[in-house]
Formats: C-alpha cells, sequence, structure tokens
C-alpha cells in the first residue's frame, strides 16, 4: 500500500459525509485517523488541488487522488535479542514479552528494545505506519509489566488491528496482584483518565469533560495475605490504565512504585524476593485476524516472579 497512488470515486450517498469519513468508506484498507492525518498532509488532491480540511462536507460523486507516502525510514537498529514467539504468521506475531523490555526506543533507551529485536527478527518486514521508532508496534504495554502484544508486519494489518482497538473490540485481560482484599468478587471503574499535572510521568483521574474515557472490569480471582489476585479486563487502553484504576478505588498494585506504597508486610517481603516492579502480568490477548477473518486467542502463564510472589503471600 505504501508509496502508492488510489484514484477514489464517490458516490452520491456520500453527500453530506465529511471528506475524511467519505474516502474511509471507500478505501477500507486504510484508518480513519490515517486519512484524516493524510488529508491534513495535503496527500488528497482533488479537481481544484489539494483539500487539506478533514472536516470538508461532499456533494457526492467527487473525484479524488490520494497519495500513500513511503514509511519513513526507522533509526532503530536490528538486534539480536531472544523473543518468546507465540505465534507468526505473514501478517503478524504475538509476543510475549518479558518485564523489563522496553517497546521501543525513546529518551533513555535508544536500544535493546523490542522494536530492536524485532527488526532483528523480522529482517525489515514491519509495518511502517508507526514511524521511524516504532515500526509494527499497534499497541505496547508498559516496560515492567509483562505479557502478550501483537506486532503488525505489513501495514493492511497494522490498519485492521488498529480498527478493532479503537472499536475496543480487543480482548485484553490482564492478572494484578493487589495491595487490600476487595470486598466486592468484581466491579466496574469508569473514569477520565489524563497526564498529572503535578508529574507528567504520571496518568490521573481526570474531571469529567478532560482526558480520556477509560473503563476497566475487574473480579477477584484469589484472596491472598493482605492482597488480592484480580482479573482486570480492558474496555479501552490507556496509559497506566490498570494501575490508576486499581490505585482509584484503594487496591494499587503490589509493587507499584508510582501509584501505590505497598503496606510494610509486603514491602519486606518485595525485599526478600528482589521484586522490584509492579504486580501485573497481560495473560490473554484475542483479536479477529485483518487478513484471514479468523478469531484468534492467545493466554500467557504467569511468569516465575509473580507465581513466587502468589505462592508467598497464599493464605
Amino acid at each position: 500500500m505504501a508509496g502508492e497512488i488510489h484514484d477514489i470515486a464517490l458516490s452520491e450517498r456520500h453527500a453530506g459525509w465529511r471528506v475524511d469519513r467519505a474516502v474511509a468508506d471507500v478505501m477500507t484498507s486504510l484508518s480513519r485517523e490515517r486519512i484524516k492525518k493524510l488529508i491534513s498532509e495535503g496527500s488528497l488532491e482533488g479537481e481544484t488541488g489539494p483539500l487539506r480540511d478533514p472536516k470538508t462536507k461532499m456533494k457526492g460523486h467527487e473525484r479524488f487522488r490520494l497519495s500513500v507516502p513511503e514509511p519513513t525510514p526507522h533509526h532503530a537498529v536490528p538486534q539480536d535479542i531472544p523473543l518468546v514467539i507465540v505465534h507468526e504468521d505473514d501478517a503478524l506475531l504475538v509476543v510475549d514479552k518479558p518485564a523489563g523490555l522496553v517497546v521501543h526506543p525513546a529518551a533513555g533507551n535508544a536500544d535493546g528494545t523490542l522494536v530492536n529485536a524485532l527488526l532483528h527478527h523480522c529482517a525489515g518486514r514491519l509495518s511502517g505506519i508507526g514511524g521511524v521508532a516504532r515500526p509494527g508496534i499497534v499497541h505496547r504495554i508498559d516496560k515492567d509489566t509483562s505479557g502478550l502484544l501483537v506486532v503488525a508486519k505489513t501495514d493492511q494489518a497494522h490498519e485492521g488491528l488498529a480498527r478493532q482497538f479503537a472499536a475496543h473490540s480487543i480482548d485484553r485481560r490482564y492478572i494484578a496482584i493487589v495491595s487490600g482484599i476487595p470486598k466486592e468478587s468484581e466491579g466496574r471503574v469508569e473514569t477520565q483518565l489524563a497526564r498529572s499535572p503535578h508529574n507528567r510521568k504520571k496518568m490521573a483521574v481526570a474531571p469529567a469533560g478532560k482526558g480520556k474515557h477509560a473503563v476497566t472490569h475487574w473480579r477477584k480471582l484469589t484472596n491472598l495475605r493482605e492482597a488480592a489476585m484480580v482479573e482486570c479486563r480492558l474496555e479501552t487502553g490507556r496509559t497506566h490504565q490498570v494501575r490508576v484504576h486499581m490505585a482509584h478505588i484503594g487496591h494499587p498494585l503490589v509493587g507499584d512504585p508510582v501509584y501505590g506504597r505497598s503496606k510494610a508486610s509486603h514491602r519486606t517481603l518485595l525485599k526478600e524476593l528482589g521484586f522490584s516492579r509492579q504486580a501485573l502480568h497481560a495473560a490473554r490477548l484475542g483479536f479477529t485476524h485483518p487478513t484471514s477473518g479468523d478469531r484468534l486467542s492467545f493466554e500467557s502463564a504467569l511468569p516465575s516472579d509473580i507465581q513466587e510472589l502468589v505462592n508467598r503471600l497464599g493464605v
């Protein structure tokens, strides 16, 4: 798809539609967000020249030419870093990421990331939509969170997966060890999330009308000693969502250095175990394959450090 010119013909039924919506309706291989960005960059040309406002209303029967540029070459270098690959085909792969591995290069982590490992493993066969620092990356999990994430090899796969994330149809379930024992057996947390005004590295619950809508469904799996194992199902996927939401209801993740202070008894145990991360694992990932249409589902067992923590906290 990249580096190609596409002729687009709208029909009468597109009358009154925004141009980005109409083009997305015709160009089903590209997401509306991607098309909106291309329009803003002047890549959509009509009879009178480039059209740069995605909100422009259509009369119907317009014809356009859409230029989809080659992705910007990535700056990350391939590195032979071992990966646990749960599934791989021509369009995508699913990786079981260990705790401590950063997903993509950023300030302070120029290499040694999942992207560096993917560039080596895939030998350049990664979607370019993620940009120079994030080829193939459709979503991410925190450095110190372990578990499953899907990576796109092709632009078509990237767009197809991105649409599912936007529609909240991806099945993402995390296992977390939280401080304290929730009184209820399950619950739903719905808030707005935004950057903390006091610390830009933290997320925080924001007032109504600000930030991004976030919903987490949780259920208690096991009572532990002054703690509990819970499953968190994400309806949305915001930065640090599980960590912020569980802290918001009074049950921060055990070991979380940012959103909660561990109980004294837990601090002693964590130090003894050398456990220095939030107890959070992306345990299940399900989605519709963007090429075949098959529904795929993957599960990852608790890593040894969280399992040992559970064993030691057992009642």
